[in-house]
């Protein structure tokens, strides 16, 4: 059978920008092959399963020649399996996506193409620069900057600068006097607003606003990184009045999260409303244990307990799949109350149609015990629908009161995973990250078993509870701890960490 590939346009970096388009092409690839400029948070989209092969490109450096990439996207599909290949900005705007499909259809490989957000547009408009603009240009120009070695440019700069409009230079910031100093000779006004956009719409956005005249040298003195574009016209002198992403309260913070995949999406993205650069490393997955044996005689024989409590969201999917798989829905669950660990635990009941009749006010094993143990006159029989290496607490809580059976059913593993795509040590190491978010105790252990060898002095741990701190100060991290267990009070404690109005660690 023949596969297929689909060229895909990955945006600039910031994951909200990718396509919806993109992300379900992307969640079905059997095979991924990406760019180095790919964003952090569009790699941890790729499924777990798929093939990986790194072909990523900077200036002066290929992982692979771009003829073997063209044969590697062949022979992937030629194999009978469904290719991504995955690209930053868009695939056909300087990113020799026209390239690969030559050789695609010599060999009739069926494709796609899915278009990205380019950084001619995004970046500039997260530096608070419109592109057009009616009071200051009608036309936009984007420019490859890049030069071959040894070869002049074939910029026509006189026909640039007697067009008018923004330009915008990509892959040119090695090139940048020459660019200036091009656009200068062929008549452009010295005092021309320009600007050079460094790592837009990540942590590390900046943008140094000059003129033509004095780009170069400013570059120079505040110094910057690659990846960057050159921005020429008048609009860059909106720069400062239309800022807006530097504004908001994480904005420059870049946040290690480490809840299970499934969780993380909610955390990741009240973080990035608030400006951070997320990146999502889940440290732990959930596995479900089969459905059979203890777990689907709990199951059949619901009407004999009294309670049915959970300690975490992932229990509660985890309960409701094995209902769908023993062919059972919510009519079994009439006769039981249900009680639930923590807002987050309470949503996701109600995202099945249940409300829970017991949350503690307080997110913590043993107060969820001593809550059932209240309610309970004795007699009782509670079913605890949980992981494997779940909280004693709660059980040691109700074995205090006489006359209450609790059954705690191990439904699912917690199982640690590491990620293959970014370094994670060297991102703490080269302090790129400013905090790390960690959910339970749990995920401080997968965290520790996913980066090898770091020095865990050097985490800024923000922490949802004391289990959670005290598992993070084992291992020697700094740490803050949320002044309630909940997502929101974590957020809140990365704001104010932010501000700097938490200067000590808890």
């Amino acid at each position: 059978m023949q596969g297929k590939v689909y060229l895909v346009g990955a945006g600039p970096s910031d994951p909200g920008l990718f396509t919806r388009r993109g992300e379900e092409i992307l969640k079905r690839a059997e095979v991924v092959v990406y760019d180095a400029l790919v964003g952090q948070g569009v790699l941890g989209m790729i499924p777990r399963e798929a093939k990986l092969i790194n072909v990523g490109k900077r200036a002066s450096h290929h992982t692979m020649k771009q003829e073997e990439i063209n044969r590697v996207l062949v022979r992937e599909a030629k194999a009978g399996r469904l290719v991504v290949r995955l690209k930053g900005g868009d695939p056909f705007l300087f990113g020799r996506g026209g390239e690969e499909l030559e050789l695609l259809v010599k060999e009739q490989i069926p494709f796609e193409v899915v278009p990205g957000v380019t950084s001619a547009l995004s970046v500039p408009a997260y530096c608070g620069i419109p592109v057009t603009h009616r009071d200051y240009c009608s036309s936009l120009h984007i420019v490859t900057g890049h030069k071959r070695a040894e070869k002049e440019y074939d910029i026509d700069f006189e026909a640039l600068v007697r067009i008018g409009g923004t330009l915008v230079f990509l892959m040119g910031v090695t090139a940048l006097e020459d660019i200036c100093e091009g656009l200068l000779a062929a008549g452009m006004r010295a005092d021309m607003p320009a600007a050079v956009l460094q790592k837009g719409t990540t942590a590390a956005q900046k943008k140094i606003v000059a003129t033509v005249a004095d780009l170069a040298e400013e570059v120079r003195r505040q110094g910057v990184e690659t990846p960057a574009i050159i921005v020429v016209g008048e609009v860059c002198g909106l720069a400062e009045a239309f800022s807006w992403q530097e504004k908001k309260p994480l904005f420059g913070k870049k946040i290690l999260v480490t809840r299970p995949r499934e969780l993380i999406s909610e955390m990741a993205a009240r973080l990035r409303e608030q400006g951070a650069e997320v990146l999502e490393l889940p440290a732990i997955r959930i596995a479900p244990r089969e459905c059979a044996g203890e777990i689907q005689d709990a199951l059949e024989h619901l009407s004999a307990f009294d309670w049915l409590a959970f300690t975490s969201p992932s229990g509660v999917r985890v309960f409701f799949e094995d209902m769908k798989k023993c062919r059972m829905d919510v009519r079994r669950l009439a006769s039981l109350k249900l009680a639930v660990l923590g807002s987050g635990t309470k949503k996701e009941l109600e995202k099945y149609g249940c409300y829970a009749d017991l949350m503690p006010q307080q997110a913590y094993a043993e107060e969820l015990g001593r809550a059932l143990a209240k309610e309970c006159r004795g007699g009782e029989k509670i079913l605890l629908f949980r992981a494997a290496a779940g909280s004693t607490e709660l059980v040691e809580e109700l074995k205090k009161t006489p006359g209450i059976t609790a059954v705690d059913l191990a439904a699912y593993d917690t199982v640690y995973e590491m990620s293959p795509l970014i370094d994670v040590r060297a991102e703490f190491e080269n302090g790129q990250i400013d905090y790390a978010v960690f959910t339970s105790a749990s995920t401080v252990k997968g965290f520790k078993e996913s980066v090898p060898g770091l020095d865990f002095a050097k985490v800024r741990a923000v922490c949802i509870g004391r289990k959670t701190r005290a598992a993070a100060e084992e291992l020697g991290m700094e740490t803050f701890m949320a002044e309630e267990p909940s997502m929101e009070a974590v957020v809140r404690l990365v704001e104010e960490l932010a501000r700097g109005k938490r200067k000590e660690a808890l």
